[in-house]
């Protein structure tokens, strides 16, 4: 069996989960995700911690308890915790501007872009040069950081572009004559 998945799952205070026959829906103080179930994995709520177990002995089905099993751990630390991804800048002229649910960047092209939030993310910029991408599906704030890094991905020979803050960016040698 899945050592992921043997390991029950705790559910914090103020987190309510409830599992139905199609899916599971975890609500707390950050919101509320909905997820459908599969049906290789059997979900039961005891005492306070979630166990998962797979529905038969078959071997995809063991290996879809522990998935369950860390889909529904970051279903519960997103709507009690949240999750955040950081940006940074690099580059001479270059900024960024949050206004509302909107992401408005100055990256050296010939136009400003702006990039709309989807429901249930926030963006803010402490700084010109810094973006923080915050919300409470992991998925999601992954995928719009990896959305906005994209508009202007760090190129290799000064390393200007937006990137992850902590990213290491190998830097080429120029060609010699």
């Amino acid at each position: 069996m899945s050592r992921v998945g043997k390991m029950p799952l705790p559910l914090p205070k103020g987190v309510d989960v409830s599992v139905g026959a199609e899916q599971i829906s975890v609500k707390g103080s950050l919101g509320t995700l909905v997820r459908p179930v599969n049906a290789l994995v059997t979900i039961k709520n005891e005492g306070g911690k979630l166990m998962f177990a797979p529905a038969n002995e078959s071997v995809e089905a063991d290996a879809m308890s522990g998935t369950m099993r860390a889909l529904v751990a970051n279903m519960v630390n997103g709507v009690s915790k949240g999750f955040e991804k950081k940006l940074s800048l690099v580059g001479v002229g270059f900024r960024a501007a949050a206004a509302g649910s909107k992401l408005n960047l100055q990256i050296g092209f010939s136009h400003p872009v702006a990039k709309d939030m989807p429901e249930g993310i926030k963006v803010a910029c402490p700084t010109q040069t810094e973006i923080v991408i915050t919300g409470s599906d992991r998925q999601v704030v992954g995928q719009i950081a990896a959305e906005v890094r994209a508009i202007r991905p760090p190129e290799p020979y000064k390393g200007k572009g937006i990137r992850y803050v902590g990213e290491k960016v190998v830097i080429k040698e120029t060609k010699k004559k």
